[in-house]
């Protein structure tokens, strides 16, 4: 009954010097930024939180964001060029994609469409309701073809809270876990922020990022304050982001 009285700290004061490696900044291309003009704001918006690197990863989603490496790279050199008549020569971008496992998954994969992280790391995601079928064998793929799983927001998938032992046996699996900041708050509601709570506090986290698409979102980040004790359990995660991707 105490926990009314705890101190809570600003998010956004432990994210200097942050490199933010899942967000949706690129314009046009998916549920993202819309415009050049939405994208400048959303980078401004984490200029003034001193977030100044980003890996931009827009959706390939099969038959709803069919992105690929021509798509990503035309919004790419559509900010680029924007920052550059800008004069913000202090943002850092670099492009890779959110890939959903779907029945295309695998085919990007033969014919090396696929766009990872720097270092070999590939952002995947599912759907929210149910695994892919096809998602232990997209997985054994995706390792077979030297990339390294990270998997985006596993705190969001909700039948996952109904089957906890799948994520010590994804982590077996050698799959990485990417959680979204504002899971951290009741942003994408209480049962979400629940599992992140305890997916950080049992150490199964590895990076953490934005996943931001809209300035909403990005004021929500702002505004995200946590306990002491969530943010010392978040503080490494932050760091191994910078470390491993910086």
């Amino acid at each position: 009954m105490f926990y009314f009285f705890q101190k809570k700290k600003f998010v956004v004061d432990s994210l200097e010097n942050f490199i933010d490696i899942h967000n949706h900044i690129l314009p046009g291309i998916d549920d993202g930024a819309k415009t050049v003009e939405d994208s400048i704001e959303l980078i401004e918006g984490f200029s003034d939180i001193g977030i100044k690197k980003f890996i931009a990863t827009p959706h390939i989603m099969h038959n709803y964001y069919p992105n690929d490496h021509e798509s990503i790279h035309a919004a790419y050199g559509k900010l680029q060029n924007k920052l550059l008549s800008g004069n913000m020569k202090e943002i850092t971008l670099d492009v890779a994609a959110e890939h959903m496992i779907d029945s295309n998954f695998d085919h990007l994969l033969e014919q090396e469409k696929v766009m990872p992280l720097r270092n070999n790391y590939l952002l995947i995601e599912m759907s929210y309701l149910q695994p892919p079928i096809n998602f232990d064998e997209a997985i054994l793929n995706i390792a077979a073809h030297r990339y390294f799983p990270i998997l985006a927001h596993p705190e969001r998938y909700s039948f996952l809270h109904l089957e906890s032992s799948k994520f010590q046996k994804y982590k077996k699996n050698g799959i990485l876990f990417q959680m979204n900041l504002l899971s951290l708050g009741q942003f994408y509601g209480k049962d979400v922020q629940k599992k992140a709570h305890k997916l950080l506090q049992n150490g199964l986290i590895d990076y953490v990022a934005s996943d931001v698409h809209n300035q909403q979102q990005l004021q929500s980040i702002k505004e995200l304050q946590l306990s002491n004790n969530l943010i010392k359990l978040l503080y490494p995660v932050i760091e191994k982001t910078i470390g491993d991707f910086y």
